[in-house]
């Protein structure tokens, strides 16, 4: 292969490889969608873990203020027993031991009916709450769900994308030489999609080491395709190979 055909190869691979280097972007962008969506419905799923947990301490609540008004409604009714009772009684003994028990369940009583309203007052203070952060959360709902679909759009349009790069990419390709091909695709598979670089200030592009004066003696010789010796990826003198990337 002559030096005119080897930077026509190397011109065509430059080509390649901004195909590539969009399509590998594109891959690792898709490839960390799911994660995104994931991270999105765990963050969602707390929101509503926490709505639950808000309405079931309601509802604990006001469970704890049934049983509360059934204790109320036993004192009471214990109390107008003791009070039938109490005029039934034939000694002051009897009736002052009655009395103290009446005025232990009257004590009871309004310990209870205390406890009751207290109870009220938390209810209509957590149901407050509750309405406020289950509009707020409706909210979230529907943000949510416009974010998703929008991971989910911007999947569809790198699919859409990859499809017209992959045509594009066996266009280029169909005419550098397969061997060429193999070795550029092996370098491009084992450094993350840069296969060949341009040399700049005397150094590779690729891993920024500086090249020997002998190396780009030999890339300007084009008798081969030279590659860098510490990243093993393809190199070209961007200046010599201009006029052909621009055919």
């Amino acid at each position: 292969m002559d030096g005119q055909d080897l930077k026509q190869q190397i011109a065509k691979l430059i080509k390649l490889q901004k195909v590539d280097s969009e399509i590998y972007a594109l891959k690792e962008e898709k490839e960390a969608k799911p994660i995104e969506i994931e991270n999105l419905k765990n963050a969602f799923e707390e929101k509503k873990k926490l709505l639950q947990n808000m309405e079931k301490e309601i509802q604990d609540l006001m469970k704890e203020r049934k049983e509360k008004e059934l204790e109320l409604a036993s004192k009471e009714e214990q109390l107008k027993k003791q009070q039938i009772q109490l005029y039934q009684l034939k000694t002051n003994k009897e009736y002052s031991a009655m009395l103290k028990e009446i005025e232990g369940i009257k004590a009871d009583i309004s310990l209870q009916e205390d406890k009751i309203l207290e109870l009220m007052d938390k209810i209509e203070k957590k149901q407050n709450e509750f309405t406020q952060a289950k509009q707020n959360f409706a909210k979230e709902e529907q943000e949510f769900n416009t974010q998703k679909n929008k991971i989910e759009l911007r999947i569809k349009e790198i699919e859409e994308r990859l499809a017209t790069l992959e045509i594009q990419r066996k266009e280029v390709s169909k005419d550098i030489k397969p061997e060429i091909l193999t070795q550029y695709e092996r370098i491009l598979k084992n450094r993350d999609g840069l296969a060949i670089v341009k040399v700049n200030n005397h150094a590779c592009a690729g891993c920024n080491m500086t090249l020997p004066p002998q190396m780009i003696n030999l890339i300007k010789m084009y008798e081969r395709i030279i590659c860098c010796e510490i990243c093993q990826r393809m190199l070209y003198l961007e200046e010599e190979i201009k006029d052909f990337i621009e055919e």
